[in-house]
């Protein structure tokens, strides 16, 4: 997936894993500015999750870590279905890129991978992780405090 052009970017959001279970399933406290933005972005079909998202919310499943009401599956292509979602392949150049990401940022491998793939696109990633929009803080990708 190439990079999208300068004019759409102000618009397109990544949203983390507990963003997407937030939309979906009601969990959290997502914020009125947040939930405008999504809102604006889905409208412009620009809303995106990221490949690694499926695998985070099958490994808490599967861990006991998060009930769903279905199947998972099942939940994930409902999730992925809704207007305006878009599904953000893992490219090769967003894997190497996480990896060239700075370490001490997050290890966490699939929140790398969420970031990489935010600046791949050029879009701000909507996420209540506090590392994550301390690094955003920072200067390393656009972000978007959920809770807002």
């Amino acid at each position: 997936m190439s990079p999208l052009p300068e004019q759409e970017r102000h618009l397109c959001l990544l949203i983390d894993t507990h963003v997407l279970l937030w939309l979906v399933e009601g969990y959290g406290s997502l914020g009125s500015k947040a939930r405008a933005s999504i809102d604006a972005s889905a409208q412009q079909n620009c809303l995106y999750v990221s490949a690694i998202t499926p695998w985070e919310i099958g490994l808490l499943v599967s861990k006991g870590r998060l009930q769903l009401n279905a199947d998972v599956m099942q939940w994930v292509r409902t999730a992925l279905d809704k207007p305006g979602v878009r599904l953000a392949p893992l490219e090769p150049e967003i894997a190497v890129a996480s990896t060239r990401l700075p370490w001490e940022m997050h290890p966490d491998p699939a929140d790398r991978i969420l970031v990489a793939t935010a600046r791949n696109l050029g879009a701000r990633l909507v996420t209540a992780d506090r590392a994550l929009l301390e690094m955003a803080g920072n200067g390393h990708f656009a972000g978007l405090d959920a809770t807002v």
